[in-house]
Formats: C-alpha cells, structure tokens, sequence
C-alpha cells in the first residue's frame, strides 16, 4: 500500500507537464447552467492512516505509512459543479481506523467518520478551456468538517486539503484517483486531547483513494451566444433591405424619367426594357438561404416573361469579398444562383432556360453586403 500510495503522490505532481501535452482548446464563457444539472456522485475503497504527536516520546517511527497504522476504508460523495472550473461536494469517509499510543500496541482499533464540505477547483478547465471532450482534469481541492469517533464517542472540528485526478471513460463514468489530508484540533483516537506535555493533541488522517464519479442529469455548459455575430447578423440583414430599396428607387426613377420624356415605345419593346434589368436576391452572411422571400416578387415577373417568350434568363451569384478566402466565395455564389434557379423553376421557367453563373467574391456595391446577392436577367 505504501507503494500505491507513493505513485498516486508522483502522479499528481506530474499532472502539470502532463497539461502541455493536452490539445489546445479554444477557450469560451458558458451559460450558468440550472440548479439540476452538473451535480454528480462518487464512491470509492481508501488506504489511510492516523498519526499525531501524542506519538512523541514513544520510539516509535514516526512515518504514517507504516503497516501498523494502516487501514482500509471507504468514502462517498455528491456534488454540483457551478461552473466548469468551481464546485462543492459533501464528502463522508471513514469506518475503521488504528492509532499508536506506546510502544507495545501496534494499533488501536477505532472506528469513525469524517464528513467535510469541500471547495473543488478544476484547473484543467481553469487554465486549458472548457473542453466536454476532455479525458483527464486535475483537481486540487480544500474545505473543513466533522470528525466522529464512535469506539470513543468523540467529535472534533477539522480541516481538509487533496488533489482529485478524473479520468472519465465514457460521458457519464469516471475513474478516480485521490490523495488527502485532514487534520483535526481534538483528540479522534482515543488519547486526551492534552498528553501531559503541554501540547495540544492534533490526529493527523492521511489517505489514498480509487473510485468512481457519476454525474447526474445535464454534464455539459452551453457555450455563451456571441452577441457581436448576432449584431453582425442582424446588420447584414438590414443591410440586404437597404440594397433592395436602393435597387426599388433605382427603378422607381427610371419609370418616372421615362413618363417625363414622354417615350413612347411598342409595349412589347417597354416590356422587354423592363424585364431586362437585373433583379437582386440578397443573401445573409455566409449563407445560401435567401434573407426576404419579398426579393421574389420582381423575379416572378422575369419568370412570367421568360415562360410567355420561352426566354433565357441568366442567375449571376455574388458574394462579399471583404469575408472569406476566394475559393470559398465562388462556391457560396455558385450556391446562391442555385437557389435562386430552383425558385425560377418552382415558378414554372424551364430548366434549360436558365443558365447559371458564380462571380465569386466582389467589392463592387457599397457597403460590402450589398455584393451578397444572386441577380436575375433575361440573356442578351
């Protein structure tokens, strides 16, 4: 047991270096979750062993690891984690015990418990990132309790420090691996709490544990929504209106020139005028899914003509070259006229009477997210 022991002790101490290995995670705020979900259990078999200084003067070793004061034992615990590097578990250990009081008992049989309230810091998520696919976390944790000494009939506040290391082995199930130290201000082990020396008695309860954790209901955090890309969103979205009003005066004050010069030309030719003009669809950022089903009323009119005149209509995708690599953009436009093409063809145009084509990347409207758009013509 002493071996176990001394190789958990070096394994957490190695856990940092074992940290530099681990993938970089990209590091985000989480939503505070519901009272009901991170909350976890655990259960694990202890060795331990108690020492003190009412030992002194003994001749006894004073090493808390030998076989004389060693024992078997067991805990359990539940918890809730608060956020990914903060949480709180109530931790009952304990059942048997040994003490060493002279030199010809080699432990006194004491049975106990120990209950703490304990404060859990998960560096792994502290300083690495929240990751939910993480195998391992590092956890250093502290609090204070009760102690209870049934073959005695004593109780005594305490203090308790360890390190806890998870290794979780599918969603829901850990294996655990913890060191610990509580120490307490009273006698748990059957001596007074003054010896005669004129010191305090102070038990020292060291122990090393394998077990498992559980968790209960929701484990993972919900990663903060991004407000700048929803801020982002709703400008593009506005941004696309805007384009389409521009596009509406444009013709609005084609229409009105042409009544004040008094043209006046064969309708079909007015027509054809009309329709020629290229009709925009505009597109959110980063996307292919048209942003206002009302950019399809003027394509309607192009898609009427096109089926009365079993004309060629051209779909000409755009997108914004201030955003994305080149080769992205030209397929996000090729996606945008493909879309547009299929409504052509839901309105009832033929499929060889549309010809597709993807300009990729633009800067040519101002601003920027008015290139995020396919047009409509009829080919010259």
């Amino acid at each position: 047991m002493k071996k176990l022991f001394i190789a958990l002790f070096f394994a957490c101490l190695s856990v940092p270096m074992m940290a530099q290995n681990e993938d970089i995670t990209e590091k985000y705020s989480v939503a505070t979750n519901s009272f009901w979900s991170n909350w976890f259990i655990q259960g694990g078999v202890t060795w331990e062993a108690w020492y003190g200084n009412y030992e002194d003067g003994q001749g006894l070793s004073k090493s808390p690891f030998k076989k004389f004061r060693s024992n078997p034992g067991a805990s359990l615990a539940i918890g809730k984690w608060f956020t990914p590097g903060l949480g709180l578990r109530t931790k009952v250990q304990g059942i048997w015990g040994k003490s060493v009081w002279d030199g010809d008992n080699y432990g006194n049989g004491n049975k106990y418990w120990l209950v703490n309230e304990q404060v859990m810091f998960n560096l792994s998520n502290l300083f690495c990132g929240y990751n939910e696919n993480r195998v391992w976390n590092f956890i250093p944790f502290f609090g204070a309790g009760l102690g209870r000494s049934c073959t005695y009939n004593r109780y005594s506040m305490g203090l308790s420090v360890g390190i806890l290391n998870e290794f979780w082995v599918s969603k829901r199930l850990a294996v655990n691996f913890e060191i610990g130290w509580n120490r307490y201000e009273a006698d748990l082990c059957g001596m007074p709490a003054d010896c005669g020396s004129g010191i305090m008695n102070h038990p020292n309860h060291v122990y090393a544990e394998v077990g498992v954790t559980f968790n209960l209901g929701k484990r993972t955090w919900n990663k903060v929504p991004d407000v700048d890309a929803i801020k982002a969103l709703s400008q593009s979205q506005i941004d696309a209106l805007n384009a389409q009003l521009a596009d509406e005066r444009a013709e609005n004050d084609r229409l009105k020139s042409e009544l004040a010069n008094k043209k006046a030309e064969p309708a079909v030719k007015v027509e054809k005028e009309y329709v020629t003009t290229p009709v925009s669809v505009f597109f959110n950022l980063d996307k292919s899914k048209i942003a206002s089903r009302k950019d399809l009323v003027n394509v309607k009119n192009l898609a009427d003509y096109s089926k009365d005149n079993n004309a060629t209509l051209v779909v000409t995708g755009y997108a914004d070259s201030a955003t994305g690599p080149a080769d992205y953009n030209r397929d996000l436009s090729q996606r945008r006229a493909e879309t547009v093409a299929d409504e052509l063809v839901k309105m009832g145009v033929k499929r060889e009477n549309i010809r597709i084509e993807a300009k990729g990347g633009v800067d040519t409207l101002v601003p920027p997210s008015y290139n995020r758009r396919a047009t409509v013509e009829i080919a010259k």
